[in-house]
């Protein structure tokens, strides 16, 4: 045979290896029944990448991905969670990877959260240990520039829904939760010498009240009783005293209200230490802005809407919590009205 004629047919069988491979790099492919989710970490070399595609199905081989990676050797293959749950080309999954297309979590925060809560929250994600974001939320130092006085990340991690990756840590998603604070901070145009007692006062009508068009009163009693020395004596700060000493047992008790703590304002005079939760866009703006009046007390409404009776005086207050008690009795249940200046709305922890 003619080597010209056998050169030929190398180039023949050249030819159609290459379009096979060519389909099969560009024909969709899923060997899964299943959704697949696959983890890859920082460092992963593209072989570690296409021998784990291959052995979870979502493409035919690790050499067809590498033949890919051959021809584009300057894309960069980012790390990350991906989820695959239908058929794609061995060309498409590259694309999704070099473009870091990775799953996106969402991690909704409630207002009125406090760090602990946060902290389960976010170990509800799956790779962070609740732990982990504690020891994070209890370092101060991120938030001292704006909050000298802050004792840890309390009142600052802002809540919001915020959409997180696998590959972001506790430092990560807290500082999500601060860069959102410091934001919203400036969007209220708030005094940045006052940042600490704003926020405390803030958190404490986050506590305090359900009803938004409440906020702006329940500060205003918060800050009447301040400029009047009286102790606030709230129960969301005795609540938070007691689980900082590890005691709160999921609902308020006599010991709790009598605890010997910088938190708890039935035992010391003037706001807490810091604030006891992360308190929502409302409650610092009623906090920054309170209603113009001379409140000094509410209690709970006995109509069971969450509204509060607010009084003057403490006769007016009296009545008011004597209306409430007789509603509880009346219901058949032992609910006890709070006493001075209110109630809060966490009812476990």
């Amino acid at each position: 045979m003619h080597w010209r004629q056998i050169g030929l047919i190398v180039a023949g069988a050249i030819a159609a290896i290459g379009s096979v491979v060519a389909l099969l790099i560009f024909w969709p492919y899923a060997g899964f029944r299943q959704p697949v989710t696959i983890l890859l970490p920082r460092g992963t070399t593209s072989y570690q990448i296409a021998r784990e595609l291959a052995a979870h199905h979502v493409i035919r081989s690790r050499w067809l991905f590498l033949i890919v990676r051959l021809f584009r050797p300057r894309d960069v293959l980012k790390a990350g969670e991906y989820r695959f749950e239908r058929p794609a080309s061995v060309v498409e999954v590259f694309d999704r990877i070099a473009r870091g297309d990775v799953v996106i979590h969402e991690l909704r925060i409630p207002e009125g959260s406090t760090m602990f809560e946060i902290a389960s929250l976010v170990a509800q994600l799956g790779w962070i240990r609740r732990e982990e974001f504690l020891a994070v939320a209890l370092d101060p130092t991120p938030i001292r520039d704006l909050a000298p006085q802050a004792r840890s990340l309390e009142g600052y991690l802002f809540p919001s829904t915020y959409y997180v990756t696998r590959d972001m840590d506790a430092r990560a998603i807290s500082n999500m939760m601060l860069k959102q604070f410091r934001k919203v901070w400036a969007e209220l145009d708030a005094p940045y010498d006052r940042v600490h007692e704003i926020v405390t006062v803030a958190s404490i009508v986050e506590e305090e009240t359900a009803v938004p068009e409440e906020r702006p009163l329940v500060a205003s009693v918060v800050w009447n009783r301040l400029r009047r020395g009286m102790r606030l004596e709230c129960d969301p700060t005795a609540i938070y005293a007691a689980i900082l000493s590890g005691e709160y047992q999921g609902h308020l008790t006599r010991a709790d209200l009598e605890r010997p703590h910088p938190y708890n304002t039935y035992y010391v005079a003037g706001l807490p230490p810091g604030p006891i939760a992360n308190p929502g866009r409302a409650s610092l703006l009623a906090a920054l802005h309170p209603a113009q009046t001379d409140y000094l007390f509410f209690v709970a409404r006995p109509d069971g809407s969450g509204a509060h009776k607010f009084s003057s005086d403490f006769d007016a207050h009296n009545r008011a919590v004597r209306r409430y008690r007789l509603a509880a009795r009346q219901n058949h249940h032992q609910a006890k009205a709070p006493t001075v200046p209110g109630r809060t709305r966490r009812s476990s922890y």
